[in-house]
């Protein structure tokens, strides 16, 4: 695929065809004054230097290279470049608990906004690892595939709210059992999936779900947010909380036990977050202990710049112009390619 990728420059071309205009002008209006000073004949014979096609060379030379630069400042790019490296590193899956439930503030500045920071700075401190994150509630579904491309994971980071996963509920089994088929299908990479929740699971079966990652060579860590005491859920935009069917105030308390045991069953650990800075701190750590490998990542993908095949043209161009005399030149005044064309114009 052909494209520019500065395409506004190329109005400039439009210049082009004027010049060409005011050449032509400029020859019709001198070609009057030979007339008018004299016998065109008799001119000819007093000027045998003067080359009829030479100076026309030299302007569309000019031209032309002068369009070879606009079209180089409009950065030409045809098909794709895809830079691929080998670095060591890991593979990580963050689950992130979306559920109405973490919009609690016993946790500041709410149980998901310190979810995504800590993803954040885990993001700031990776280089060569992999990242991929899934949003659940009562469904689960992958908000960025596993890759190398961290603004990227940023950007999706920052677009998470719970209205993303329309069905409410905690459904941690189906966000561990998605994450495990999220990975890459590379050999011997550390991999792990860090669930981040509040623990409130009302679907059943995280802990054996847990236990089938493992199996499969991926350790899950449990990262339990909030408070045991509990905190009252806001309704976004308003300054109410969520009541039941009797008009009491829903508390949601963070589940500690169950999320320990999801952790032990997957082999991982469980970390408290809270408003402190230690949850960041284990999160790392962990991390770092992951066996790392060596892996291919492309970094980016980008049209081919060949801007350059057109500067050297220009270049070439320029160089000829200069070469090339406006007048006849007599070390080749016996070769006369354009004698023809010469005699038919006098005539």
């Amino acid at each position: 695929m052909f494209r520019f990728e500065n395409p506004i420059f190329l109005y400039a071309l439009a210049i082009i065809p004027l010049l060409a205009l005011l050449h032509y002008v400029m020859n019709l209006v001198h070609r009057r004054r030979i007339r008018a000073f004299g016998d065109p004949d008799l001119m000819k014979a007093l000027m045998p230097d003067v080359s009829l096609w030479r100076p026309e060379v030299k302007f569309w030379l000019v031209n032309i290279a002068l369009a070879m630069m606009i079209i180089c400042l409009a950065r030409p790019q045809y098909g794709t470049k895809i830079d691929t490296r080998k670095r060591k590193g890991i593979e990580v899956i963050m689950a992130l608990d979306v559920s109405n439930s973490m919009l609690a503030e016993d946790v500041r500045p709410s149980r998901l906004d310190k979810s995504k920071l800590l993803i954040s700075n885990l993001v700031d401190n990776m280089t060569d690892d992999k990242l991929g994150l899934i949003v659940y509630a009562g469904d689960a579904y992958v908000q960025l595939p596993i890759t190398s491309d961290y603004v990227s994971a940023k950007m999706f980071l920052d677009n998470i709210s719970p209205s993303m996963v329309g069905v409410q509920g905690t459904d941690i089994a189906t966000a561990i059992d998605l994450a495990s088929h999220s990975f890459t299908q590379q050999e011997g990479v550390g991999r792990a999936i860090f669930v981040i929740t509040d623990g409130e699971d009302n679907e059943g079966g995280a802990v054996e779900a847990a236990k089938e990652a493992l199996k499969k060579g991926m350790r899950v860590y449990v990262l339990g947010v909030g408070s045991p005491a509990g905190s009252p859920i806001p309704i976004p935009g308003s300054s109410h909380f969520i009541t039941d069917n009797s008009g009491n105030t829903v508390v949601s308390k963070l589940n500690e036990p169950m999320c320990r045991e999801i952790a032990q069953a997957g082999g991982g650990a469980y970390i408290y977050v809270d408003n402190s800075s230690s949850a960041q701190a284990a999160l790392s750590k962990y991390v770092d202990k992951l066996a790392k490998a060596e892996m291919e990542s492309t970094l980016f993908s980008e049209y081919d710049e060949h801007f350059r095949d057109f500067a050297w043209a220009a270049l070439v161009l320029l160089v000829l112009d200069v070469l090339l005399l406006a007048r006849k030149n007599h070390l080749f005044k016996n070769i006369r390619l354009f004698r023809v064309k010469e005699q038919a114009k006098t005539e």
